[in-house]
């Protein structure tokens, strides 16, 4: 017990030592409405940790935005997914505050990254760097309006912040930024691992799912198992924060074995190169297969988190003939609720035979090594370490499709898959696409790449790949007025534009002429122009707009409207 409790305070204090770091009452709230989280720092995402906050703007859009405190605005970016709308501005102190998913910028940033749209006729700006001076701001001034842009899945603002100098992202919860939060992580399930070859757990060789129930304290405990040799642990779990029906990521993992610190993993801070080993972290294959991530208190060899800290044995516990232990998987959240579960395992020499057949194929792909594999239909070759270990891959063509394995294994780098397309004419192949078949009844394009006799496309993601080919023209409809209308009252112009095979991939619109922005919500499919963008002269005004899908079929669309300038 007094070993425990070392451990229990130590930990306490590597907490608070990391917290002592950051300044505390430097940056202040960037939305002046309480703070409700949608989802926290460090969770676990599709291939990444989130590496900020997402504020809940109360289901709006528009709401200001404040600088978190005095700097100036070092970095602007517009694209289409991802951030959307992003304005980043770098303090004095040594960091700098990222807003994202904006709807718009205050008036003179507005201006400015319009005229840069503008001049390049293209909604991405890409990266726009400014100097210390050019927009300046105090802390508590408006700099922008909260949205909904780029991959945002609703109304709510993305808030980072980053050291300077390393890019590296830090947990804004260090800096003062109170969410309230007195509800412990949920626990929903436990599973064990073989991380040996002579591992037996219950007498067998595999991973499994463990029963566990809870207890009058809140806590959780579970039936003792029997093992030998090394053995690993994972958790599925979540948190929640009051006010908030979201799932969110918990800030903590901790495995005790007799009152011992095994395993300790925290999301403080970490780089963006190495957000791509979460799927080390996790149990990949069971995530892709029931779409639940557990997070593992032990570490792959190829994994290089920063996020874990005093390991024993990468967290893998050896356990030993006729020895008793009892394991505390301990999760918290940043405010410091915590869930925990019990495991009492007697250490038990096993004779069992060895009972799964290791999976091999004629295919095996090792992991420092340059591999490429041909088919008549096609081809994979695979970079070297592509792979994170050895690997023995199922790869067949059926019915017109290439399966290349399963999409359970995680990649370190994408591959490159390559179809055979001779037996096409010139007319077939330029509508032809590679699709990825994850959902077969919702077949996704694959960025294609052609030549005379073969298509290309690269990808981090294994699985069944196939040939489409896309003879439809994109639809246009108008939004909201029609052909011949006078529309002076109208503040935008809306589009609604759709593609049933390829999908879009541009469309240029101009009135009488002079090309125009419109800005596209993808998951509405609409396109809206903002009249204050430029002045119209007369009343009469042509439309046009021209959209393409990803393998070049065209549609137009032409309208005449009517319009009085409102001053």
């Amino acid at each position: 017990m007094k070993k425990s409790l070392f451990f229990i305070l130590l930990t306490f204090k590597v907490v608070s030592y990391s917290q002592e770091k950051y300044p505390k009452n430097y940056f202040r709230n960037p939305l002046d409405i309480p703070i409700l989280l949608s989802g926290s720092f460090g969770e676990l995402r599709s291939n990444h940790f989130h590496s900020g906050l997402d504020i809940k703007t109360q289901g709006k859009e528009g709401l200001p935005v404040y600088a978190a405190a005095d700097g100036y605005v070092s970095r602007i970016k517009v694209q289409q997914f991802g951030y959307g709308k992003a304005l980043y501005i770098t303090h004095p102190n040594g960091y700098t505050t990222v807003y994202a998913h904006l709807k718009k910028f205050v008036p003179e940033v507005e201006d400015y990254v319009k005229s840069v749209q503008y001049k390049k006729e293209s909604y991405a700006t890409g990266n726009l760097f400014f100097k210390e001076g050019e927009f300046q701001y105090k802390k508590g001034d408006i700099i922008a309006y909260s949205g909904d842009t780029g991959g945002s899945g609703g109304p709510h603002l993305h808030f980072e912040i980053r050291d300077t100098e390393t890019e590296n992202i830090i947990n804004p919860l260090y800096f003062g930024i109170n969410v309230n939060d007195t509800i412990p992580p949920t626990i929903r399930g436990l599973k064990v691992y073989p991380v040996a070859s002579d591992t037996r757990i219950n007498d067998k060789r595999q991973d499994f799912q463990i029963p566990i129930k809870k207890n009058a304290d809140g806590s959780f405990s579970a039936d003792r198992i029997t093992a030998n040799s090394s053995i690993g642990f994972a958790l599925d779990i979540y948190d929640r924060f009051n006010g908030a029906y979201n799932r969110n990521g918990i800030y903590s993992l901790e495995m005790l074995v007799n009152g011992k610190l095994y395993f300790y993993y925290n999301v403080e801070t970490f780089s963006f190169s190495e957000s791509k080993y979460l799927n080390l972290h996790i149990d990949y294959k069971h995530y892709k297969k029931y779409k639940r991530r557990y997070q593992k208190l032990f570490k792959e060899s190829s994994n290089k988190l920063s996020t874990y800290k005093n390991l024993i044995n990468n967290g893998k516990l050896t356990v030993e003939p006729k020895s008793n232990y009892i394991v505390y998987l301990i999760v918290k959240d940043f405010a410091g609720n915590s869930s925990s579960v019990r495991i009492p395992i007697l250490g038990k020499e096993s004779n069992t035979i060895f009972d799964k057949q290791i999976d091999t194929t004629k295919f095996k792909v090792v992991a420092k090594n340059f591999t490429k594999f041909n088919f008549n239909e096609f081809s994979v070759a695979f970079p070297k370490n592509t792979f994170y270990k050895d690997e023995y891959l199922d790869i067949k063509f059926e019915k017109g499709i290439a399966k290349i394995h399963t999409p359970t294994i995680p990649l370190d780098k994408n591959y490159t898959l390559t179809f055979n397309v001779k037996k096409y004419n010139d007319a077939e192949k330029q509508q032809l696409y590679i699709a990825n078949l994850e959902y077969p009844k919702y077949p996704r394009y694959q960025y294609t790449r052609k030549r005379d006799s073969t298509f290309f496309t690269t990808t981090k993601t294994l699985g069944n790949y196939t040939l489409l080919s896309d003879k439809i023209k994109p639809r246009i409809s108008l939004l909201y007025w029609k052909n011949n209308q006078w529309i002076s009252n109208f503040k935008t112009l809306k589009v609604k534009i759709s593609d049933i095979g390829s999908g879009i991939k541009n469309w240029r619109a101009t009135i009488d002429g002079k090309w125009i922005l419109m800005e596209y919500n993808h998951k509405k499919g609409i396109l809206t122009y903002n009249f204050n963008d430029k002045k119209l002269v007369g009343s009469k005004h042509i439309f046009k707009i021209v959209v393409s899908d990803n393998v070049g079929n065209t549609n137009e669309l032409s309208a005449t409207f009517y319009k009085k300038q409102v001053n």
